[in-house]
């Protein structure tokens, strides 16, 4: 039986080169456009004609954890602080002189608040869900009525 249809692009290689962008932090766009292929062609890709996921859609996902996770450890090191060794040159007599610092970085409030919101929203988050129940008084949902006549008398 003949298959219907063009030939797909897709070739084995692609799982190891599409890691490799997933892990630099390329997005699904660009990872299509790498490929020289449509965004829905890369989602055709993900998965078999069964709906099973490919070794593609694995790569993908092994590439995007990876990177994930040093967004979420730098993230994580921003907002306690954190030292790092950074060499200092100086010129004496015309000579350099490399002399071994450590930095330090103080804790950063955004990052600290930011994490704090997306790990702890029910006690972090700006917005307050408040619920008011019971019966509006009769003179407030008349004043209400007022003011929304005069609104649509003015459009």
């Amino acid at each position: 039986m003949q298959k219907i249809g063009r030939p797909s692009k897709y070739k084995e290689e692609y799982c190891e080169q599409a890691e490799k962008l997933a892990r630099l932090g390329a997005t699904d766009k660009e990872i299509a456009d790498f490929f020289g292929v449509t965004e829905q062609t890369l989602n055709n890709w993900k998965t078999d004609k069964d709906g099973n996921e490919t070794p593609f859609f694995e790569s993908l996902k092994r590439g995007k954890v990876e990177s994930d996770a040093r967004v979420v450890d730098s993230l994580y090191q921003r907002a306690l602080g954190y030292s790092c060794r950074e060499d200092k040159v100086f010129l004496v007599d015309k000579k350099p002189l490399i002399v071994p610092m450590m930095k330090q970085y103080p804790p950063d409030t955004t990052a600290a608040i930011f994490w704090l919101k997306n790990r702890r929203p029910s006690e972090w988050r700006d917005r307050q869900d408040i619920n008011v129940t019971g019966d509006m008084p009769a003179d407030v949902s008349a004043k209400i009525e007022e003011i929304k006549a005069k609104y649509n008398d003015k459009k």
